[in-house]
């Protein structure tokens, strides 16, 4: 599980990155938002899964750590999706990003969950 994370996470910082990038060039920043979100929700939370589920292997072989994968890296795709037709002003698109963001955050709290009952003292 560390090691998956840790590979969908460069993808996304390379997503982050070139947005950032095309937004400079063209000076068109109405994807600003998106492009943290790719960054903060997909390239370093998703690294810092990697990296906690690659020190705390025990806690990646959970049913919890496969559900917060999965809602995780569907849900922030689909929370983008979205977030990029909001920002072109397609106001129909809330529900959609609605829907992955509360997948983002119920995978968030699973996360949680695992790191406080298999990580003890």
């Amino acid at each position: 599980m560390g090691k998956i994370f840790l590979k969908i996470a460069v993808v996304y910082f390379s997503i982050g990155v070139l947005l950032g990038m095309t937004m400079g060039i063209i000076h068109d920043f109405r994807l600003t938002s998106v492009h943290a979100h790719v960054n903060l929700l997909g390239w370093v939370s998703s690294a810092l899964f990697g990296l906690i589920y690659s020190v705390y292997p025990f806690a990646a072989n959970t049913k919890l750590a496969k559900t917060h994968f999965w809602l995780h890296n569907i849900g922030l795709p689909v929370m983008m999706i979205g977030l990029v037709c909001e920002s072109f002003g397609i106001a129909a698109a809330l529900p959609v990003m609605i829907v992955g963001s509360l997948a983002v955050v119920v995978g968030t709290l699973l996360f949680t969950t695992n790191v406080f009952k298999m990580i003890k003292k």
